[in-house]
């Protein structure tokens, strides 16, 4: 049965890459884009809409798909400050998650972080970890959290110490015990994400590090 898709962060690293693969995919008849800015694309699938993520209760008839998948995301130097990047992390996707549970979207995925604890002295980590208590409230049919480590690819925003670690990282992860620690491209987490949309599995489930490169080509 073609399906519709709602991606938000459909500009960023994981969702640029989600929404070509939902393009190139025959499952996915329509693909809804909800962005900042306009963010247009060549396929006659894809439908973007600039919303103000600080009224999103006003989109809410666009909410409406048989999956939500989630990756927004920014950097506190991006955003200004730590609550500024709470916002964006935190409160304009778990009210983006509300809407599409109202609206009795099935399928909810998140792309979150490895580490993500809602106790964690880390600001960053605990937003994610509040993000992913909340959502797993609601009443979605099926829940998908990814927490990858982390994401390389190129970004419209070069951050220094992601690519020294991008440059670390894969050697260092060679050693034993420490493969699963690995990082993953932004391609790799869309395409667990497409997958789990076609065989949603469990209720709920977090898949972390290794986990998400399972099934998936080297």
């Amino acid at each position: 049965m073609a399906k519709t898709a709602i991606v938000l962060g459909a500009t960023g690293l994981v969702g640029q890459a989600l929404v070509e693969q939902l393009v190139n995919s025959d499952n996915f008849t329509h693909v809804v884009t909800l962005t900042r800015r306009p963010a247009p694309h060549q396929s006659p699938k894809v439908e973007n809409h600039v919303v103000n993520f600080d009224q999103l209760e006003d989109y809410q008839s666009l909410f409406s798909g048989d999956c939500l998948f989630s990756c927004l995301g920014t950097t506190k130097k991006q955003a200004g400050s730590i609550a500024a990047q709470r916002q964006v992390d935190l409160d304009y996707q778990l009210a983006a998650a509300q809407l599409a549970a109202k609206n009795a979207v099935p399928h909810y995925l998140l792309v979150s972080s490895s580490g993500a604890n809602a106790e964690s002295l880390s600001a960053y980590l605990k937003m994610k970890g509040e993000l992913e208590q909340q959502v797993l409230q609601l009443p979605f049919k099926h829940i998908s959290i990814l927490q990858p480590s982390l994401l390389l690819g190129s970004r419209d925003h070069a951050r220094a110490g992601e690519q020294f670690a991008a440059w670390l990282l894969p050697t260092l992860c060679k050693l034993p015990g420490l493969r699963k620690y690995r990082p993953i491209t932004g391609d790799q987490v869309a395409k667990k994400l497409l997958a789990l949309s076609l065989a949603p599995g469990p209720a709920q489930q977090t898949l972390v590090l290794d986990q998400i490169f399972e099934g998936l080509p080297e």
